[in-house]
Parts: structure tokens; C-alpha cells; sequence
């Protein structure tokens, strides 16, 4: 009798410690993590990798000094447009002068280049547009061979020099496509066929899908960014590039969510956290190991188009929220987020009529925003290698010496 009491003893005791240890293990444990970053063991770029958006081309002489800012901030990276239209003006005729310069000063200063494709030439275009030209940006070519002979030419002449190419642009606009209703399946037929070019002659080049443009419509006009990207992995887009490409423009501050937005009664789109929205579609197509890389962010400070006013910031809270945005990836979105190229370093001929002049962190008259000397002197931390915070009148910021950069 004595046994069988201590052996209910030992059971009650058992069955009042259990849940208690299970309640303790549920506090204590580490909350699942939604984005599924371990999944990310062979990345593309080492998480964060800085890049900012150059307009170097046809530049009035600026390219040295562009560049050479792009060296005084510490960043890597710098992202350029090789326009089609610029490099083969006339079937056949091709034009590398601007290109070869370009190469050659990023290499001189120990740079690394992204190479953004497109801007077909109006020779290329569909008959059925070439009169509609003044109602779009780019259009994708009636002959998808005459493309890909584009992208290989370009990656054969520059094999091993440009480190990366983002293929295409937003092409989940109308005014990207030709004036033509969004076409996803569309435009992975057009990565395929420039993939393949590039692969074929610089197989370690890395790809980056178009970004995309965020936001709420499904009609003629736009497809929404998730719907578009998820249509994207529809087609198996996944299996012509190495990095999924998105763009994350500032329309609120960084912290500011998705689901703070839907509360608000606002779109989730209109987020710089709407990435993470993009990141569980990759995750529902198995695609977890991948890496993304935002190819366009910033915030506006826009004071003359109605279009950009309606979420323009000052210019201390544009400097603000783009180091936010940088400690936040660091702290929430290694190593899924490998580059993130900000924008921009303002093309020479802007004025305060073009939107982009509001987005630049400098201005065309060789100014500089509180932004350029924000994002110049914070921290950098680029996977295991940290570049310290500096003091604004240190040698480095003051180009006195050179300034160290990610490898």
C-alpha cells in the first residue's frame, strides 16, 4: 500500500511538472522565423552588399566624379544602364565607346558594376507600338532573338568584368511593356532568352530578375507587384536567374509594415517592408534558398509633381529613414537581402520638373544631400566584414584618404 502511494505521489508530480516544462520550453524557445533566412546558405552577395544607381552614360564628364563619390561612401556596387538603344543604335551597327569607359573607371577604382538590360531600340519594336512611342518608356522586341543577341554581345565584351545583370524593368507596368497590358509569362520567355545569352559566354555572372513596381492595381495598366511575381514563378521563371530582383521605394518609414498599412486602411504595397510580402511568395513556391536584392529604394523629398508630393519627406527624415532602412535589414533580413542599391546619383540633366530629382541623394549642380553624408559615414557590415562607423571630418569621409570598401 505504501508503494502504491508513492507511486501516485510520483505521477501526480510528473503530470503537474510536464505542463509546466512544456509552458517554460514555449516562452523560452525561438519564434519560428517567417522568412526561413537558413535556408539561404550559398548567397549571391554577401548580406548587405551597397550599391547605389548611377546615370553615367552620355554624363558630361561626371562619370570620374560619380564614381568617385560612389568610392567616398564605401559602397561596392554601383548599378548602370546599358541601354539597348545606346549600344546597337542601328541593327548591326554597335557602339561600345561609352560602355568600355564606364568598365574601365568602376575598375579603376575597385568597384563592382550591375548592369541593368533594356531600352530597346526603335528598330526592334513591334509594329503595332512603333507609333505609340511617346506613351511608354520600353518595350519588349518583336524578335526575342535580336534581344539575346544584345545580352551575349554585352557579356561576351565585358566577360568577368561586370559582376551582374539585373534583366529588365518593371515590367508589371503598361508603360514598361510596350503600352501593353502586364504580360508575366511574357516577360520570363524575354529573361529566358537573355539568361541563356549571358550564361553562354560568362556563366559566373550573376542574374537578377526585373525589379518590380509596387503597387495596388490589377488592370491594363499595372499588376500588382505579388500577383505579378507569383505569375512570375507560375512560368519557372526561378530557373533563369540567381537572385530574385524587387524595389522598395519609400512611402513610409522603414519599421512601418504591411500589416500596419492593411490596419490603417492603406494598401500593403505602399511599404518599404513590402519585401517581406515577396519573400513568403518565394517561400510558398519552395524557393526559399534564394536571395533577393532590392534594386531600388529611397524616399523622395518631391516639393513640384502631385504625383510624388502626396509622400515626399524633409530631407533630415529622407537621411533618416534610409540608414533606418539599412539597420533594419541588418537586423531582420540577413542573409535573404543580399545588394540593396539606393537611389539615386542624379543624372547631370535633371531639374526640379523630373521626379528623379527629388529622389537623388545629391543634385545635378554637384550638391549633396544630408542623405549622401548619412549614408557615407554609417556602418557597414557586409556578411563577416565590418567597415566601423566614421566621424564626418575623419580623413576618410574628407576623401584625404582612400575609403575602405566591402570585398
Amino acid at each position: 500500500m505504501q508503494i502504491l502511494r508513492k507511486v501516485w505521489v510520483r505521477v501526480v508530480l510528473v503530470a503537474l511538472t510536464l505542463p509546466i516544462a512544456l509552458i517554460i520550453y514555449l516562452t523560452v524557445r525561438p519564434a519560428p522565423d517567417p522568412f526561413q533566412a537558413d535556408a539561404v546558405t550559398e548567397p549571391a552577395f554577401p548580406s548587405l552588399t551597397y550599391g547605389i544607381q548611377a546615370f553615367l552614360w552620355w554624363d558630361s564628364g561626371h562619370v570620374g566624379l560619380h564614381l568617385d563619390w560612389v568610392r567616398l561612401m564605401s559602397f561596392s556596387h554601383v548599378k548602370q544602364t546599358f541601354s539597348w538603344s545606346n549600344i546597337e543604335p542601328k541593327q548591326g551597327e554597335w557602339i561600345w565607346d561609352e560602355g568600355d569607359r564606364i568598365v574601365d573607371e568602376v575598375e579603376r577604382r575597385g568597384l563592382k558594376l550591375v548592369a541593368r538590360l533594356g531600352q530597346t531600340p526603335d528598330w526592334a519594336f513591334p509594329e503595332e507600338i512603333a507609333d505609340d512611342r511617346e506613351n511608354f518608356i520600353d518595350a519588349a522586341p518583336a524578335d526575342l532573338t535580336l534581344w539575346g543577341d544584345f545580352c551575349g554581345q554585352v557579356a561576351a565584351r565585358y566577360k568577368g568584368r561586370i559582376a551582374a545583370y539585373q534583366i529588365y524593368n518593371e515590367p508589371n507596368l503598361s508603360r514598361e511593356w510596350g503600352n501593353q497590358p502586364p504580360d508575366a509569362a511574357g516577360y520570363v520567355e524575354l529573361m529566358r532568352v537573355c539568361s541563356e545569352a549571358i550564361r553562354a559566354v560568362d556563366p559566373d555572372a550573376i542574374l537578377i530578375s526585373a525589379g518590380l513596381a509596387p503597387n495596388g492595381q490589377y488592370d491594363d495598366l499595372a499588376h500588382r507587384d505579388d500577383i505579378y511575381l507569383d505569375e512570375m514563378y507560375q512560368a519557372g521563371f526561378q530557373q533563369y536567374i540567381d537572385v530574385v530582383g524587387v524595389h522598395a521605394p519609400g512611402f513610409s518609414a522603414p519599421n512601418y509594415g504591411p500589416d500596419d498599412a492593411e490596419q490603417d486602411g492603406q494598401g500593403r504595397w505602399a511599404t518599404f517592408r513590402r519585401v517581406e510580402d515577396l519573400r513568403k511568395i518565394m517561400l510558398q513556391h519552395d524557393d526559399a534558398a534564394r536571395q533577393m536584392a532590392i534594386l531600388e529604394f529611397g524616399w523622395t523629398v518631391d516639393q513640384v509633381n502631385p504625383d510624388y508630393m502626396w509622400y515626399a519627406v524633409t530631407e533630415d527624415q529622407q537621411a533618416q529613414y534610409l540608414l533606418d532602412a539599412y539597420d533594419y535589414a541588418l537586423e531582420n533580413w540577413q542573409p535573404w537581402v543580399g545588394l540593396m542599391s539606393a537611389i539615386y546619383l542624379p543624372k547631370p540633366v535633371w531639374t526640379e520638373n523630373d521626379e528623379e530629382f527629388w529622389w537623388a541623394i545629391s543634385t545635378p549642380n554637384d550638391g549633396h544631400r544630408q542623405a549622401f553624408f548619412v549614408l557615407a559615414n554609417m556602418r557597414k557590415v557586409c556578411g563577416n566584414y565590418v567597415i566601423p562607423e566614421r566621424e564626418p571630418d575623419s580623413p576618410e569621409a574628407l576623401g584625404l584618404v582612400s575609403a575602405d570598401i566591402c570585398p
